[in-house]
């Protein structure tokens, strides 16, 4: 009976489908016989949310999936009640951006992606509870995420409880005391008042001053501007100063936006890392996203104005050596305070300093430029003027906008003193410190002591900080404060494809709309673009109003009605819905809420979260901020959403390239006529590619080639010169010489041997992609064309994309998923290499064998196993328990093949070692596992029986295989007991006639034996 992978795998995810296998329930049900019940403990298993792109999954992707899926088919055999759910992120631009193109609805293709990757993750055969399936832009989902952004609406952070609170306990305050005592996260241009004002305040007016202090709140903010895709962007959607999404350029520039406050939890979110498990690497990242810097917030006087520059300082104890000051381009005091004589100069460094990415700048430490405003400041304690200008190393967003230069004290003050010295008033540098600074920057906050600092003279950075904090509280020009380097977040995007805000707008201020009335529904457009007059794309519905009276949405037709409103045109960003999604899933067919406070309290968090590392500073962060807003808020049961984090690694992919001859032409004689010639050259070499095997390639570039190849080479120079002789008629007035180098061109894998690494020529010139290539001369090795392999990051661009159904097809879904674990520890980056998957193809049917013969069936028998059968079986239950406990996967696929080669050469057909090696393969192979598990009689399932329990007896040694040595030359070996006394091995070894044989009629001088290791014989 042969292993036929296709029957076996089709028939099982049928039986896994229709049996709802892996459907988990929102308690722990006893289980047991008679009196004795066993209560399942809960174990929550995730993976991160994927994005259905219409290009489907390439062998890279199922990685972490794959780990997951062990884990929890593994915990499902140790007794746990297991969730591993999954479902879509399914809003998006990529979805929007081919709407835009095609014309098609991104409803139509998001669902049409989403089918192809359902039957793609079946055919892997994941243990998901597809009962819980979630889609981001289905309205019974994205009603909850409305929902929740109007939570954050009607909610502020109380400093004083540290946590979030219903803005009605905020009012109060304010209609009680006012709000000077308040400690809030607010905005900074806050106004002080008293209960009597607010009294007489008009409704609009309040509602303006509470927006200050909301969790979600509009703002004007400068965002990052995509043009060409006319959305913002958030940081981590923007590579190398252009959109990650196409690489269209990004420019900065002010908006009114809706944003998230997570600043408000920034110290929350740092102290919250301790207390889980994750890398260190990751953890790291969000500390330094975080950014908290304790120090100081000084005001600076503007010369001839009643106007303040703010700054946020680390280093108080400066104060002294300020020597000018710099604001970051989009400050707004720049246009207020900019001279006439600078304005053109200003403006034009602004205009220039927006089309950078703030990543860009932070990143570009070399480059120095500025612009004087023309102002001045005056210092704090000595009034002297100090320069204010403008630079593109400051940040609006970070701090105030504003610092205090220093130059003296850091090394990129210092640049920019140096580099402007001498220009627009710019000061000589200031020296503070009792070290020498003529070279460099003095940055060290130890072994120095302050001078020409007034005040501060003699004293170091500890004391000379509280010290400069003191002066300035007194003067009320400062105080002390922490900062943090993590802003707002921007909420809003200039998309269609995204959840619609639950807002409508009365006098140009946000109103909520009822929770009852939810879901507002994406309404119907005809363009996917933003509007002429440049409004979002919703501006093109013509239903899109919020009827107050009758709760509903109307047509924009009808705003004038005093009673009918506009709704909010933006719609929210991606990680909206990707911020809570893991509490859907504890209850997601729940019409009420987003989940019941039963399922949150017994399932509580993530035990085990999996994805990618590029997610640092984005969805993890936003997750963590919602989650932890929603436990304030009582729903959320821990503060935490994820215990344990872990990164897998990158599939590489293996390219494949052709190499064309790439030819350069010398004209030995230039003239007018030469760039003309260059350029029919240029043409001529595209008419007539020739393409070298790698081979021979590798063999030119060693100057190592065969006086046949060198002909070769010679007749391909000469019959370009021949064609260029025939074209340009002058050519020999100006002469010409031909030359060549190698242009790697990658290949699509479908049109090679993955094997041997072959080219099938044939199919290469009927592939479209290569249409140019139809009449290409091929230089072969051995009647060959052999292509060159290099390993990079799997993409559709390198055409080095793996299908995983081809693998599953091929070889099997058992087979992949092994294949993929055995290639190397999860975290690390592997390159994919489909030669190497022959082995472990060839070692599932090595395991079918164990049980079947092809020819009579079933061959199990009932006999007692041997002790080495029993240590070969248990030895593997160790390991691969201990591996996946330690998320050491490959190390076990290594460990079955081990153990099956074992009990192969010791033609093991034992039920009692079978039966528990497939619930042991299971985890990783289940297919395979389920069928050997029927076929050995058993009903049901394998996926819940009990894990194998490892018993120590089996692996207990009581022989040893010793080697024996003459003068310390190894020369056979012998198996003792291992209680054998050092008298009683000498005696036995003595005795064996090898031994005699080996001395010949000679006496050992010496017998040197270490027990359970060596028996060495010398002289």
């Amino acid at each position: 009976m042969k292993y036929h992978h296709e029957k076996v795998e089709a028939k099982w995810q049928k039986y896994w489908a229709d049996h709802q296998t892996f459907a988990a329930s929102n308690n722990s049900e006893t289980r047991g016989e008679a009196e004795l019940n066993v209560v399942k403990p809960k174990y929550y298993v995730l993976d991160m949310f994927p994005y259905p792109s219409g290009a489907g999954l390439h062998v890279g992707h199922p990685l972490g999936y794959i780990a997951s899926d062990i884990v929890a088919r593994f915990k499902r055999h140790k007794g746990f009640n297991v969730l591993h759910p999954q479902g879509y992120d399914s809003f998006g631009l990529p979805a929007e951006q081919y709407a835009i193109q095609t014309g098609q609805h991104p409803e139509k293709t998001t669902r049409e992606n989403i089918t192809r990757y359902r039957e793609q993750l079946d055919k892997i055969g994941f243990s998901f509870d597809w009962s819980r399936e979630v889609r981001t832009s289905n309205p019974d989902y994205y009603k909850h995420t409305q929902w929740i952004f109007i939570q954050l609406f009607n909610s502020w952070y109380n400093k004083k409880t540290d946590q979030a609170e219903h803005i009605s306990t905020l009012i109060t305050i304010f209609e009680m005391a006012g709000n000077s005592t308040v400690q809030a996260v607010c905005d900074d241009n806050v106004e002080i008042f008293f209960p009597s004002d607010w009294k007489f305040y008009t409704d609009e007016e309040k509602q303006k001053i509470l927006l200050k202090y909301r969790l979600t709140y509009l703002a004007e903010t400068e965002v990052n501007w995509c043009p060409a895709l006319g959305t913002v962007l958030a940081n981590d959607e923007i590579v190398n100063g252009v959109s990650e999404r196409g690489g269209h350029p990004v420019i900065r520039k002010k908006m009114t936006q809706w944003s998230m406050r997570i600043s408000a939890y920034a110290e929350r979110l740092l102290q919250g890392l301790e207390t889980i498990d994750w890398s260190e690497s990751i953890k790291e990242s969000q500390r330094n996203w975080i950014g908290k810097s304790v120090g100081a917030s000084v005001d600076f006087k503007l010369k001839d104005s009643d106007k303040l520059i703010s700054v946020f300082t680390t280093r108080p104890d400066t104060i002294f050596g300020v020597t000018f000051m710099t604001l970051a381009p989009e400050h707004e005091l720049v246009s207020e305070i900019t001279t006439p004589e600078q304005k053109a100069a200003v403006e034009a460094y602004v205009d220039a300093t927006a089309k950078r990415s703030e990543r860009e700048r932070m990143a570009d430490v070399k480059t120095i430029s500025g612009v004087f405003t023309g102002a001045f400041a005056e210092h704090p304690f000595t009034k002297e003027p100090i320069p204010v200008w403008i630079g593109d190393y400051v940040l609006a967003g970070y701090g105030t906008g504003a610092v205090m230069a220093v130059p003296c004290g850091d090394e990129r003050d210092y640049a920019f003193a140096n580099f402007f010295k001498g220009q627009n008033g710019m000061p000589e540098i200031k020296n503070i410190f009792n070290q020498d600074i003529s070279e460099a920057a003095y940055g060290e906050k130890g072994g120095f002591e302050l001078v020409n600092s007034d005040f501060l003279n003699g004293l170091g950075y500890k004391e000379g900080t509280k010290k400069s904090i003191e002066e300035l509280e007194k003067i009320h020009q400062g105080k002390g404060k922490t900062n943090y380097r993590l802003r707002d977040a921007v909420f809003s995007r200039q998309r269609y494809w995204g959840e619609p805000f639950p807002v409508y707008y009365v006098n140009g201020l946000p109103q909520m709309i009822d929770a009852k009335h939810l879901p507002i529904v994406l309404p119907e457009v005809e363009k996917y673009l933003p509007t002429e007059d440049g409004q979002p794309p919703l501006g093109n519905a013509t239903t899109w109003a919020w009827d107050s009276e009758q709760c509903s949405v109307v047509s924009n037709q009808l705003i004038d009605n005093v009673k009918i409103f506009p709704l909010e045109l933006n719609t929210m960003p991606g990680w909206a819905g990707s911020s809570w999604y893991w509490m859907r899933y504890m209850d997601a067919h729940n019409e009420n809420e987003f989940a019941s406070a039963e399922a949150l309290k017994y399932w509580e968090n993530v035990d085990l979260y999996i994805g990618g590392s590029e997610h640092a500073t984005g969805h993890l962060l936003y997750s963590r901020f919602w989650n932890k807003f929603l436990k304030d808020k009582g729903y959320a049961p821990t503060e935490e959403p994820f215990k344990k984090l872990i990164n897998q690694g990158m599939i590489l992919g293996m390219s494949a390239f052709v190499y064309r001859a790439y030819f350069d032409v010398t004209w030995v004689e230039q003239d007018n006529s030469t760039n003309e010639m260059t350029e029919l050259f240029k043409k001529l070499i595209n008419e007539n590619p020739i393409l070298f095997s790698k081979g021979i390639k590798e063999s030119i570039e060693r100057g190592n080639v065969t006086d046949e190849i060198n002909q070769r080479i010679s007749e391909i120079e000469k019959k370009f010169e021949v064609l260029i002789t025939n074209k340009i008629s002058n050519l020999e007035s100006c002469g010409v010489s031909v030359k060549f180098d190698f242009t790697p061109i990658h290949v699509d894998l479908s049109v090679i041997n993955d094997i041997t690494n072959e080219l099938n020529i044939e199919a290469f010139k009927n592939h479209p992609l290569y249409s140019d290539y139809k009449d290409a001369e091929f230089i072969l090795e051995d009647g060959k064309y052999i292509v060159g392999r290099e390993v990079e990051k799997m993409s559709k661009s390198k055409y080095n994309v793996v299908n995983p159904d081809d693998i599953c097809t091929d070889y099997g879904a058992d087979t992949l998923r092994l294949y993929e674990m055995f290639l190397g520890p999860l975290e690390q980056a592997k390159p994919w290499n489909t030669a190497g998957i022959t082995g472990v193809s060839g070692f599932l049917k090595k395991l079918w064998r164990l049980y079947f013969d092809e020819n009579t069936g079933l061959n199990v028998t009932n006999d007692e196993p041997t002790a080495e059968m029993y240590k070969s079986l248990h030895k593997t239950i160790k390991k691969v328990t201990e591996d996946i406990e330690n998320f050491s996967f490959n190390t076990s696929v290594s460990q079955f093949m081990i153990c099956v080669n074992e009990l192969a050469q010791m033609k093991c057909h034992h039920r009692a070692i079978l039966e528990p090696l497939a619930i042991l393969v299971s985890p990783y192979a289940p297919h395979i596992a389920e069928e050997l598990w029927n076929q050995l009689g058993n009903e049901g399932s394998v996926s819940t029986v009990a894990f194998p329990i490892c018993e120590e007896k089996y692996l207990v040694e009581s022989e040893k295989e010793y080697p024996v040595s003459f003068n310390g030359k190894m020369r056979f070996t012998i198996k003792l007991p291992l209680d054998l006394t050092v008298p009683q091995i000498q005696e036995i070894v003595m005795a064996d006639e090898r031994t005699i044989k080996q001395l010949d009629g000679k006496t050992p001088n010496k017998v040197i034996i270490v027990p359970g290791k060596i028996i060495n014989l010398v002289g």
